[in-house]
């Protein structure tokens, strides 16, 4: 029984696999002899499998062609397959023959594509760093074949653009995954930056020269990190501890050690966060200057070229300090400005060691002087709103003038100062001709939008100050007569149009209108101004008619007159102004009396020398003004008794009289020559005195001083908001006089040390960081006057210049000293923000 079940099985099993070989038996390919090869004609070549790629590009890749005598099998069908693989574009190459006619053989390439890249998924990343990698490392990546080559050079370049930031232990770990929307390839990127790389420890070998100390000092870049360094970087960068290692030896170089050179250095791992440092150095000997002699110099003698180089025989070999003395001093007080400045522009000097002695060596200055240069033509290119005239004016290098290389300087700096166009793009284009001995200039400038929008507020009297000004820096008041504006408002002459309105409703309320002219007549520049202010205070919001009533009214009106001088120097400007204004004012508390009108009418005359470089973000020169307002000394000139006490107070203030006295001085520095780090010092003094001590001093134009300098109601009355940051608006007074909140004090003097580096400097948004130390106070007289009786404070602030709404600020200031409590029961000291809105300053002096 179970031989015939087992019988039976075996035929039923052997019944179903001939049927399945039946059915499913696929067709024969030809098929060829391995161990006999044999030649044959390529009759026809067919491409399958692929999807993108080009079928004939492909063939070409093979170096296979129809007509070809190949053997099969042979070296030419291997070599094809290696070819095609070599490509990286395949997960699969084969070569099949699809048929055999004869000595005629039909080849198939079945080539089966890799899948492309959709995207790169990021993991472990933030969104900046990912966008930032997408737009600068890997923004032509899409679409490409996804293969090993694509995987490890992607990982590579995101794993560089982290060490570059100092995250020298990135791990990139790489995978894909199937986009089922497209049809392609992700590639998932998850990395893992690890801590930043900081430096732990710097050490020296070879050195007796230069302490540890000062080669670690030369290293700006590359800091160990310590729990004392507050500021700096100690972050470990190759390329910038590639730069340190250059100023390692240039610091040598100063010392006379030519010869210096780092023999080895080593950066090995400290621990995951940290790497040491070791530089073995080879100091060599230390050179001095020997004999100095000048060769083909004609126009100046070698005595004056030696006083001008100032490098005496024994000196320390330093050839940056003679390069510099040569051709790149920043104050133009080289040998080669000399030169450039007097015309000859084709000048060139090259210093030649003609031996070297021992430690000393002797040089020889040969110079070719040239002829000097002529200036052709001079051209402006950029200036599409400003007209040709406002330019040109300020251009110091005439066509017919002997070249100048401390004009064409000039000349910059007076374009900058216009404020219409962008500092950062002002550049000259010198093209000199030798062959003729001439040279033409053009002066390549960028307009930049110079009007400004001021909206603002501020608080006073209780109450919130709105504040909306317009203020239009190249107007042109001759285009205003006819149609060729050229935008909403005829520009491009380089006038000045100011108005201004402030107010908080029916209590307050000031207009001004201000128009300037820096070149009246046109020929030469002549400063011309007028202005016009009315202001109206209303206390309790009464009718002027009500006996309730309760304000003042102030009318003003300016001229003011000015031109640059000659002497001392042409940055010196004098401007001369005449002021008049009307007080009326009723039941008005704070003055000498309560109801009644005063007039002020004053001379002003303000001597200026302003050589700043750029008036957003000046790095270097000085704005150093003195002035002094003086009003008629009435009561000396009419004879009458002011200590008489019958006289009325209408009779005896009706005519203020005072003279006021104000210094304003600031410096620009850089911190080096190379560096973006700006060094701004100030110093600022008042002084309001009378002439009559039977009258006293006026309440009118008096200085108030705290906080941020934004102007309230202290307009009306004249006086002069002078920031103190750290310390609440007006509340540093002098000892024992709290009524000077209101009024303000007649003696002031103001500090200031900041240290500011750029964020950014383009016509779009001037940005700048700062820190500040400052200190001021006010006094009510000469006999408590105490220069340094300060109250001082430190803090740190950023300032953003936008074209259409001038300079804003933000401070964060931190006061030391205690000042009076401030009426409205607010902090007067410590810790304050701070923040200013400022106009641009124009085209004027």
């Amino acid at each position: 029984m179970k031989r015939t079940l087992l019988t039976a099985l075996l035929t039923l099993l052997l019944f179903n696999l001939t049927q399945a070989q039946i059915i499913y038996k696929p067709q024969a390919r030809p098929q060829v002899d391995p161990n006999a090869p044999k030649e044959y004609t390529i009759g026809g070549i067919t491409v399958t499998g692929t999807q993108s790629l080009d079928n004939d590009v492909l063939i070409t890749i093979s170096k296979l062609k129809v007509g070809d005598r190949i053997k099969v099998p042979g070296e030419k069908i291997a070599n094809s397959i290696k070819d095609l693989w070599a490509q990286g574009l395949f997960d699969d190459v084969q070569i099949n023959i699809t048929d055999i006619r004869q000595d005629s053989i039909f080849l198939d390439l079945y080539l089966l594509e890799r899948p492309r890249l959709s995207n790169v998924i990021f993991r472990g990343l933030k969104k900046s760093e990912v966008d930032d990698l997408n737009e600068k490392k890997l923004k032509d990546i899409t679409g490409k074949v996804v293969n090993d080559n694509l995987i490890q050079t992607t990982s590579l370049v995101v794993k560089k653009y982290f060490v570059e930031k100092g995250y020298y232990n990135t791990e990139v770990l790489a995978s894909q995954r199937p986009d089922t929307l497209s049809g392609r390839t992700s590639l998932i990127l998850t990395v893992d930056k690890h801590t930043k790389v900081k430096v732990n420890k710097i050490t020296f070998e070879g050195n007796t020269a230069l302490t540890n100390a000062k080669l670690k000092k030369a290293m700006k870049n590359t800091k160990e990190r310590k729990p004392y360094k507050i500021f700096g970087s100690k972050k470990y960068l190759e390329a910038k501890y590639i730069e340190d290692k250059a100023e390692v030896i240039k610091k040598y170089n100063e010392r006379g050690y030519r010869d210096a050179d780092i023999v080895m250095d080593t950066v090995f791992r400290h621990d995951m966060s940290a790497v040491d440092i070791n530089i073995k150095i080879s100091e060599g000997h230390k050179y001095y200057f020997g004999d100095i002699k000048w060769v083909g110099n004609a126009i100046y003698k070698s005595e004056q070229l030696t006083q001008i180089l100032a490098i005496k025989k024994g000196d320390v070999y330093d050839e940056e300090k003679m390069e510099k003395r040569l051709r790149n001093s920043p104050s133009e007080d080289d040998v080669s400005s000399l030169y450039l400045n007097n015309g000859y522009l084709f000048f060139q000097v090259n210093p030649v060691q003609t031996s070297v002695k021992g430690d000393t060596i002797n040089l020889e200055m040969q110079i070719f002087e040239g002829e000097q240069a002529t200036i052709n033509k001079v051209l402006v290119n950029g200036n599409d709103r400003t007209n040709d005239k406002v330019v040109l004016r300020e251009i110091r290098t005439k066509p017919g003038d002997k070249f100048n290389k401390s004009l064409l300087i000039r000349t910059i700096r007076e374009l900058n100062q216009l404020g219409y166009f962008d500092e950062q793009k002002t550049s000259p284009d010198v093209k000199p001709n030798q062959q003729d001995g001439t040279v033409d200039l053009a002066y390549n400038v960028t307009e930049k939008p110079s009007d400004q929008l001021e909206l603002s507020g501020g608080f006073g009297g209780g109450r919130i100050i709105g504040t909306l000004g317009l203020t239009f820096n190249n107007f042109s008041l001759r285009k205003l007569f006819t149609n060729d504006w050229g935008g909403i408002l005829p520009a491009g002459d380089g006038q000045k149009l100011s108005l201004r309105i402030q107010s908080n409703g029916k209590y307050y309320q000031a207009y001004s209108f201000s128009f300037s002219e820096p070149w009246l007549g046109g020929d030469k520049p002549r400063y011309f101004s007028v202005s016009f202010t009315h202001t109206n205070q209303n206390i309790y919001g009464y009718n002027r008619s009500n006996p309730n009533y309760s304000g003042l009214q102030l009318t003003g009106v300016s001229l003011g007159l000015g031109q640059r001088l000659k002497w001392p120097d042409d940055y010196f400007t004098l401007n001369t102004s005449l002021s008049f204004n009307k007080y009326d004012y009723q039941n008005y508390q704070g003055f000498q009396y309560p109801t009644g009108t005063s007039y002020t009418f004053s001379l002003t005359e303000t001597l200026g020398r302003n050589s700043i470089d750029a008036p957003i973000y000046p790095t270097s020169g000085s704005n150093i003004q003195l002035s002094v307002e003086l009003t008629p000394p009435y009561s000396l000139m009419n004879g009458r008794d002011y200590s008489d006490p019958n006289m009325s107070d209408q009779t005896k203030y009706k005519f203020t009289e005072f003279h006021r006295w104000k210094f304003d001085a600031g410096w620009y520095t850089k911190a080096t020559s190379s560096s973006k780090l700006v060094f701004h010092m100030g110093m600022h003094l008042g002084f309001l005195g009378y002439y009559n001590s039977d009258i006293g001093t006026t309440q009118f134009d008096r200085w108030k001083v705290g906080g941020s300098g934004l102007q309230g109601y202290d307009y009306i009355q004249g006086v002069e908001i002078i920031p103190l940051r750290g310390y609440a608006d007006n509340s540093v007074t002098p000892e024992g006089k709290p009524n000077n909140y209101y009024s303000g004090s007649p003696i002031y003097a103001r500090y200031l040390v900041e240290l500011r580096h750029p964020i950014t400097l383009n016509q779009q948004a001037t940005i700048f960081a700062l820190a500040f130390a400052e200190a001021g106070n006010t006094w009510d007289n000469f006999r408590t006057f105490q220069p340094f009786n300060v109250k001082r404070s430190v803090g740190a602030g950023v300032r953003i210049f936008l074209p259409i709404f001038g300079m804003l600020g933000l401070d964060y200031g931190y006061g030391f000293d205690q000042v009076p409590p401030i009426p409205n029961g607010g902090k007067p000291n410590k810790g304050q923000f701070h923040f200013s809105i400022a106009q641009q300053l124009g085209s004027g002096f």
